[in-house]
């Protein structure tokens, strides 16, 4: 039997980067953006709010760039303060390297299973092994060994147990963290 599983975000990731107010390093972005515009160049900042103080900072989208190269449709979506653009340059690399941020993904993130669970489909007779594809809506990191016990409804432990005694297989490696699309077949 097989199944596809799907790991989606549920909000936008907390943005790691220290805050100038007080000594939090945890910022909430949550869609805004400030445009500029200096003559015939534009600037463009992300906004986030740090979610200690309230203290606001800017992330670098767009410097000093002339206004006629910026796509109208990117302008619109700036302008609208567009959610889907805040998580599209999130987690765009040069984005986060040009601003020297990370990305939390604790709790912002949620595995739909389709609605059924590994034991049972094993306890019936017709299968000796499920065929589990995981997709990435969203380029989370998240070990593979956690998706699989909130899949199953079993712990970590046990899930690590399976692996070892070889029931638990896949072509990457379980252990360490993933955000790549994978598979993974349990045996009986």
């Amino acid at each position: 039997m097989s199944q596809t599983w799907v790991v989606a975000p549920t909000c936008l990731p907390l943005v790691l980067r220290r805050c100038h107010g007080c000594p939090s390093g945890r910022f909430r972005a949550n869609g805004k953006f400030r445009v500029n515009a200096h003559h015939k160049l534009l600037d463009a900042w992300l906004l986030a709010l740090c979610t200690v103080c309230g203290e606001t900072t800017r992330l670098s989208v767009l410097e000093r760039v002339n206004v006629r190269s910026v796509r109208p449709e990117l302008l619109e979506l700036l302008h609208g303060n567009d959610p889907g653009l805040a998580a599209e340059l999130l987690q765009d690399p040069v984005v986060r390297r040009r601003n020297h941020i990370a990305l939390d993904w604790g709790g912002a993130w949620r595995l739909d299973t389709g609605g059924s669970d590994c034991p049972d489909h094993l306890d019936g007779e017709e299968s000796d092994a499920l065929d589990v594809s995981v997709r990435f809506a969203a380029r989370i990191p998240v070990r593979p060994v956690r998706l699989i016990a909130d899949g199953c409804g079993l712990s970590r432990a046990e899930v690590e147990r399976l692996i070892t005694e070889g029931n638990l297989v896949s072509a990457v490696r379980l252990t360490g963290k993933l955000s790549d699309d994978f598979t993974f077949t349990l045996k009986r």
